[in-house]
């Protein structure tokens, strides 16, 4: 491949990732899993998030926001929680996709190391949902859901 046809494919994903919005990864694949909360929390068992791959979900908040959110276990073994959007990307209704060990913003292309989500909050960075495992299950709380639906009220 010619370095002009390969930058032709460059420009023709990143496109495709940018105009897609929050769903981009459907594209390859992948797909929003919706979750019933039980006892105030969603629960997700790990083993089904332990590939090192994105995995995106989604809970109705009490008051009526979808919020989407992924799950991602980073190089450093440890599984990763945040809301599909950031505090300033928003209002786009996008949210991110996965290449490598990082999260891309579908709106600003902004690119985040997986091993950072959880530990870095604000600005453009995937927004932090608390999470904890609890024997085989990753847990979050529906407080937490709640917390953050706002991220969530321009999604499609």
């Amino acid at each position: 491949m010619t370095s002009f046809n390969k930058i032709i494919v460059a420009i023709a994903s990143v496109s495709i990732l940018l105009f897609s919005g929050s769903q981009a990864f459907a594209l390859f694949g992948g797909k929003l899993t919706t979750l019933t909360p039980k006892d105030g929390n969603v629960m997700i068992p790990v083993k089904t998030v332990k590939d090192g791959k994105a995995h995106y979900f989604k809970v109705r908040a009490d008051d009526g926001v979808m919020v989407e959110f992924f799950l991602i276990q980073s190089a450093d073994g440890v599984i990763r929680a945040a809301v599909d959007s950031c505090d300033v990307c928003y209002r786009s209704g996008k949210g991110y996709v996965q290449d490598g060990d990082f999260m891309v913003c579908t709106n600003c292309g902004m690119r985040f190391a997986a091993d950072r989500i959880n530990e870095v909050k604000g600005g453009c960075n995937p927004a932090p949902l608390k999470r904890e495992v609890r024997g085989d299950h990753l847990v979050i709380s529906m407080q937490e859901i709640n917390a953050n639906a706002w991220y969530c009220k321009y999604k499609k």
